[in-house]
């Protein structure tokens, strides 16, 4: 049984290294006390949130991890911009925030304007998409540091006091929402390179998925971004809220387990999802098959076609609004008084 783990990336010393990162970042809160600009403590936050007096400005960052390594065996740069995008912009949208710019930074062992190009050209028009802007960034040239390309992103987004999203609303009962993932998002690539390595060999990336792409065009599909999408409900900033959620989960690394509790810590309650397999998009299923990947090991490292969990105590009326903005969407649960995330395949 092949595992994360076995191919090179280890969860727990990362769920380790994170909580450190994060305690030793909370020490700097003291740093402002008695000045303009104060940190709000979130513990499982998809962002970090500072008091701006009438508003809060959220800020979080992330990237796209080996992805980029997909795209260089393709040799296709230009959907990589809607991935870098949607980890940044749709983990901020988690607490009711509108993104207004973004920032990023390019390392490369060897730079090609061409190359570039492709990144940028993609960027911007994800951004364009989502009304996003991007002030400024970064291109490092790295030879002895870098192997390959990666990209990172940095986000800064408002919310209004009072439409924060913090997970303490949601309820016993509230149903599970979730919005589909066709494919890979930016996390758990590693483990799908490496089946396909060990299977195909190194020019995995070549090999018929079916008939009409190649693996490597198959894992390389870019992500959906629900950022605008949720923030029609939510309201920009300055904007009427028209539907309210109790919550919002953005399924990334660690799966449904590892992130559907992040925003359950505030209510102290517990989560049940019944995952519908054809949910499970067909690479996840193929690799899951020629990896000899057990559903466990699976459902702990990518996101088995679940892109968000959005919590509301009022699901027809939010699958309605969801449908007249095109956006699929499945009931997959339900909020249970006991603590835990219990996941299982329909």
């Amino acid at each position: 049984m092949n595992t994360y783990k076995q191919a090179g990336v280890d969860v727990e010393a990362g769920d380790e290294a994170s909580r450190i990162a994060y305690e030793n970042a909370k020490k700097t809160f003291t740093a402002r006390k008695g000045l303009f600009a104060n940190p709000v403590t979130l513990d499982g936050g998809y962002a970090g949130l500072i008091d701006m007096g009438d508003f809060y400005l959220v800020q979080n960052d992330d990237g796209i991890g080996t992805k980029s390594i997909v795209a260089e065996k393709v040799g296709k740069y230009d959907t990589l911009g809607y991935d870098l995008l949607c980890m940044v912009v749709d983990d901020a949208v988690c607490l009711g925030a509108e993104v207004i710019s973004i920032t990023n930074t390019i390392d490369t062992n060897k730079v090609d304007p061409a190359i570039v190009e492709q990144m940028m050209q993609g960027l911007s028009k994800a951004c364009i998409e989502q009304k996003v802007l991007i002030p400024g960034g970064e291109i490092g040239e790295l030879p002895d540091l870098a192997n390959g390309i990666t990209w990172n992103a940095a986000a800064v987004g408002v919310v209004a006091k009072d439409k924060v999203i913090d997970g303490s609303k949601i309820a016993v009962g509230n149903t599970l929402i979730a919005l589909p993932s066709y494919n890979f998002r930016s996390n758990g690539l590693t483990l799908a390179r490496f089946v396909l390595r060990n299977k195909f060999g190194d020019d995995w990336y070549s090999v018929p998925f079916n008939e009409n792409k190649t693996w490597g065009e198959a894992v390389l599909e870019p992500s959906v971004i629900y950022h605008d999408a949720l923030l029609q409900l939510l309201g920009r900033y300055g904007q009427e809220r028209k539907f309210d959620l109790n919550g919002i989960s953005h399924i990334t690394g660690g799966g449904i387990e590892g992130n559907l509790p992040r925003i359950l810590k505030k209510s102290g309650l517990g989560a049940k999802v019944t995952l519908p397999n054809e949910l499970i998009p067909e690479t996840m299923r193929k690799l899951m098959d020629i990896g000899n990947i057990d559903l466990d090991e699976a459902l702990k490292t990518w996101n088995m076609g679940i892109a968000m969990i959005l919590v509301t105590d009022k699901p027809d009326e939010l699958q309605s609004h969801l449908k007249s903005l095109k956006v699929e969407s499945f009931v997959v649960g339900v909020i249970v008084a006991e603590k835990g995330c219990t996941v299982e395949v329909k």
